[in-house]
């Protein structure tokens, strides 16, 4: 007789062993580490915001609108269809979605809006929030937050767009300043020639009444269809900084030409550009001939947002990583209960928490008064970009191995998140110009020295080898390092720094553990070796709520 095969409804497609999907969670009140160190640092306010922005950044709408603003990435238009010059870079629906969101919640204005301790952690900890959920619409967001101290330095000029900033919602389209509901800034600085060293830039300045019309070109003009752009030219009196709007006063377009779009190999949802100005109207921002010394408070605060970043996709990494090898069994265990994986993602986890801790740390400096907290702020946001953003591709990538195959491929968020991992680094100052600036500061600041030991030596006592740590790093700092010192510098402060806070305020397993395999040399090469005896139940228990 013949046999009857077997049901195919049995044997063909039946899904088993794989994780439910991540969206639908509270980005922030799943995170224990960043809630407790964004409470500590800024003050119990700033929980309710956070807990909502992280409801929705956490939905399951806007991490798809994430996805789609990548996959459909900004086209230029440069005429209309009657060939008129507009230079518009168009976005997919998901990308304005984004930005509304970000607007709404004050990420771009949180800082200046509330006047009390803690104002800047909050940004700092919305801007990581919301980088979990996509990362190229943070940069204009931290732009337009960046662009505010430096437009104080011409009361006229501040008076007329801060408020728009500060008070502002998110509005897409290029119109008069009087008519927008919100406007976003971006900047326009290196040039080919110099690139970090701006002081070789070529573009002129030429005064004509009390405006000046500019021109030149411009390597990388970020976040081209900003209103305004804050940007360096030359005059006579030296290179100046200058504030450039897409609509000028008498409500026509300015001559503000974007040559191309940047085909980069992340931030895919962002428009990166080159443009010229032909004639273009600027107003002069601060004194003439010191536009380094005006832009630079515009580039100090983009550093510290350039850590919040970095720290949101460390998170959304690891969040991910932990997801999948908690839900995913293999060789008959969950793959978190295998020995070899639990150290991987305890290990990661070390490295989180002390960025948490630093970044709000260094995010609670900005917003202090007197003169030992600007100094500790400049120094501190050097050595954080300069490590966390060296550490960041590394981290992610053993993020993605934690999912196997299923995280290289492009369903997933990691190779997205693989691709933006560098960029950080790059921008505001690659590795080397960052680790330079530190020594400078050592040279020319000395006080910004002490205030620096003196925040490592509050965790005096907590740890033998961190206390050796500190007298180890005071000893070099003190002989002026050569520049080929610079990164050794830059990444031993760093560590010593994260080391201090985690003994000050983390449990003791995660602070001790960090300190044997960062500063102890009982840690690898690449995440995952331990020594052993490390208290792993305690350090992965934090990874998630």
């Amino acid at each position: 007789m013949p046999r009857h095969a077997p049901s195919t409804q049995l044997l063909t497609h039946e899904v088993t062993n794989q994780p439910p999907d991540f969206a639908g969670r509270n980005l922030y009140l799943s995170d224990p580490v960043l809630r407790e160190a964004a409470c500590r640092e800024g003050g119990d306010w700033v929980d309710q915001p956070l807990a909502a922005l992280g409801a929705d950044v956490g939905s399951e709408e806007a991490l798809a609108w994430g996805e789609e603003a990548n996959r459909f990435p900004p086209e230029l238009t440069v005429f209309d269809r009657y060939g008129r010059r507009i230079d518009e870079a168009r976005f997919h629906p998901s990308y304005h979605r984004l930005m509304e969101l970000a607007m709404r919640h004050r990420i771009h204005s949180i800082a200046w809006a509330e006047n009390r301790p803690g104002a800047h952690v909050a940004h700092a900890a919305m801007l990581a929030l919301a980088t979990e959920c996509e990362q190229g619409t943070m940069c204009p967001i931290s732009m337009t937050y960046a662009a505010v101290p430096a437009l104080r330095h011409s009361p006229e000029i501040s008076a007329e767009w801060v408020p728009k900033i500060i008070d502002g919602t998110y509005e897409a389209a290029l119109k008069p300043i009087a008519d927008k509901a919100g406007v976003t800034v971006g900047m326009a600085m290196t040039e080919k020639q110099g690139g970090s060293d701006v002081r070789a830039n070529t573009t002129r300045a030429y005064a004509e009444g009390d405006a000046f019309r500019l021109v030149g070109h411009k390597w990388f003009c970020s976040a081209p269809m900003s209103d305004a752009f804050l940007t360096l030219a030359n005059t006579e009196r030296g290179l100046s900084c200058f504030l450039v709007p897409r609509i000028k006063p008498d409500g026509e377009r300015n001559s503000f030409h974007v040559m191309r779009l940047k085909d980069k190999l992340g931030n895919k949802s962002n428009a990166s550009s080159e443009i010229e100005y032909h004639d273009t109207y600027a107003r002069l921002v601060g004194e003439e001939g010191r536009g380094v010394s005006t832009i630079i408070d515009m580039v100090h605060h983009t550093r510290l947002d350039t850590m919040a970043g970095t720290l949101g996709m460390m998170r959304m990494a690891l969040a991910q990583a932990h997801h999948h090898v908690s839900n995913r069994r293999a060789f008959q265990k969950t793959l978190i209960d295998q020995p070899a994986m639990r150290a991987v993602i305890a290990d990661l986890a070390l490295d989180y928490e002390a960025a948490a801790a630093l970044t709000m740390r260094v995010a609670r400096a900005f917003g202090e008064a007197g003169e030992e907290a600007r100094s500790f702020a400049r120094l501190a946001v050097a050595v954080g970009k300069y490590w966390l953003t060296k550490r960041n591709p590394n981290f992610v990538y053993e993020c993605m191995e934690c999912h196997g195959g299923a995280g290289y491929v492009e369903e997933s968020p990691l190779p997205r998140l693989f691709r933006e991992s560098p960029l950080n680094a790059i921008w505001e100052g690659s590795g080397n110009v960052i680790a330079l600036d530190v020594l400078r500061t050592l040279s020319r600041e000395p006080a910004a020295l002490a205030i620096f030991m003196a925040e490592l030596n509050l965790a005096r006592g907590g740890n033998r080898l961190l206390d050796q740590a500190i007298d180890d790093l005071g000893n070099a700092v003190r002989t002026l390092p050569q520049e080929a010192d610079a990164r050794r510098i830059a990444e031993t402060m760093a560590l010593t720094l994260q080391a201090s806070l985690l003994v000050r305020h983390a449990p003791a397993e995660v602070a001790d553990m960090f300190i044997a395999t960062r500063l102890g040399g009982e840690g690898g090469r690449s995440y995952g070796v331990l020594p052993r005896g490390a208290a792993i139940e305690t350090i992965v228990g934090r990874v998630a709520a």
